[in-house]
């Protein structure tokens, strides 16, 4: 498993997180907005592998877009929980052309 999967993962898993109704909202608000912008870094990051080892790139691109507009209460959540999906999906049938 690449790099990019493993991020891939890593990232699914904790946009899950975010998206769990009220609990990833009050964990971002508790937090100042610190989550998001986090996040925003593991997905550029993931973003990057994913250019290198040859792989998707859908789900680190919507996760760039919802750690910008991730702030806004509703939208936030159901972008969070789309990411998450994305994420996990793509992670799932990873085939990197990169190999060890």
């Amino acid at each position: 498993m690449g790099t990019a999967t493993t991020l891939k993962w890593f990232t699914g898993v904790f946009e899950a997180l975010l998206g769990i109704p009220f609990l990833g909202g009050a964990f971002i608000i508790s937090n100042g907005w610190t989550p998001l912008f986090i996040m925003l870094i593991l997905h550029i990051v993931t973003l990057f592998f994913s250019f290198k080892e040859i792989q998707n790139k859908y789900g680190s691109v919507l996760g760039i877009v919802t750690s910008v507009i991730g702030w806004i209460p509703v939208v936030g959540m159901i972008m969070h929980i789309v990411t998450a999906l994305a994420l996990l999906f793509d992670a799932a049938r990873s085939r990197s052309v990169y190999r060890r």
